[in-house]
């Protein structure tokens, strides 16, 4: 055999090997590297998870949105190892009469440094239009663990086509506080949204900006295959995800965000996105292109103010150097599909692993996803940046 030949083969196979699963794309993808050092937290048998989020006493949430999967509960809580519905089951079913009540689909779970966990529910299930007054933000006191807030978002910020996804929250300013809220469109425009927690009142910022907008030339390439819609029925469309990625400098003076569409990565002063008297051509002026980061479903900070991004395309998870440069610090044939980053007050970084690519939407209507789904993790030696 020719020496080329049966390199090609050995790839393909280490691959197939380390990844269960992966032998539908191993012979066009190219052998994965590891770097650095991740550790198992958990696997899901069941349906695929997007957030996480690490609050006091190193409690661990996720949430599994209602895309498609049989979804008995959307917000769970891991305990010895396994999900458990969280805050209880109940809260965890629609209800059908009243949108603001129940979770509908939950897309992030956020612990807010504050003693409670924040759940952004998008209320729209299979990415279909919101429920009216059903998107919203529902506070739970970790110490009681139950219900303590509900913030329907406005109806003039939540468009047929929204799909709310990250938030971060920062107490600092405002009197009880703000929420920035991304809007991943995958039809419409794509947009920042912040939230006053004492009012409820919210605008829609940087809407259809080319920082919150899907790259039109953007051709993404997942284990050695290009990325698109690929229908049953043999047609194809391009991926186009609006903003979606969110984190916040440990000042609050910062918002960092990206399309998930895109390999830039975008900065903003939080002062004029809250300002609604900066307009919004000033407003794009302001934001600043932190360069090509690699394709990322999820950002994070650190307290030292580090900024972490998720490249979906490489298995990698990077971070921004001081020079500008981003590094990359995990490389694993593990991190299928990277999501979501949260760092814990245990000094880990964490991740979940979805394997979103392989979804039967984007494979001809076949699953290929092979189970158990990962959350992983690595010391990064610093806890979350503050919120207040």
């Amino acid at each position: 055999m020719h020496p080329k030949t049966l390199a090609r083969l050995y790839a393909a196979i280490a691959i197939a090997i380390a990844v269960p699963g992966a032998a539908h794309a191993a012979t066009a993808a190219a052998p994965i590297p590891t770097i650095g050092q991740l550790e198992r937290v958990a696997a899901f048998d069941g349906p695929m998870p997007t957030g996480v989020t690490v609050a006091e006493g190193n409690r661990i949430f996720v949430n599994f949105p209602r895309w498609g999967d049989d979804v008995p509960y959307t917000v769970a809580e891991i305990r010895n190892g396994r999900p458990v519905p969280y805050p209880d089951a109940a809260i965890n079913r629609a209800d059908p009469g009243d949108p603001a009540r129940g979770l509908v689909s939950v897309q992030s779970v956020v612990a807010d440094g504050q003693g409670r966990l924040w759940i952004l529910d998008t209320a729209a299930p299979g990415f279909a239009a919101p429920r009216p007054g059903g998107a919203k933000l529902v506070a739970v006191d970790l110490k009681t663990d139950k219900v303590v807030r509900t913030i329907v978002f406005p109806p003039e910020v939540i468009l047929p086509s929204t799909y709310v996804n990250d938030v971060r929250f920062d107490f600092r300013v405002g009197a009880e506080g703000v929420a920035y809220v991304t809007d991943s469109s995958l039809s419409g425009p794509g947009a920042i949204i912040v939230l006053d927690l004492a009012t409820g009142k919210a605008q829609r910022r940087l809407q259809g900006d080319r920082s919150t907008s899907a790259d039109p030339h953007f051709v993404p390439r997942v284990e050695g295959r290009v990325l698109q819609s690929r229908a049953a029925d043999g047609k194809t469309a391009p991926f186009r995800v609006a903003s979606d990625g969110i984190a916040l400098s440990p000042d609050g003076e910062t918002l960092y965000f990206s399309p998930l569409s895109s390999r830039h990565g975008y900065a903003v002063a939080t002062r004029l996105l809250r300002d609604p008297a900066v307009s919004e051509e000033k407003l794009a002026l302001a934001v600043r292109d932190l360069g090509e980061k690699g394709a990322s479903d999820g950002l994070e900070t650190d307290a030292a103010g580090n900024l972490y991004a998720t490249d979906y395309e490489t298995n990698a998870i990077r971070r921004l150097e001081a020079d500008g440069s981003w590094r990359t610090i995990a490389q694993s044939p593990e991190l299928l599909w990277p999501d979501t980053l949260s760092a814990g007050p245990d000094g880990y970084l964490y991740v979940t692993a979805n394997q979103l690519h392989r979804q039967a939407g984007f494979n001809g209507g076949k699953d290929l996803r092979a189970k158990p789904y990962r959350l992983l993790r690595m010391k990064i030696g610093h806890g979350p940046a503050p919120t207040r």
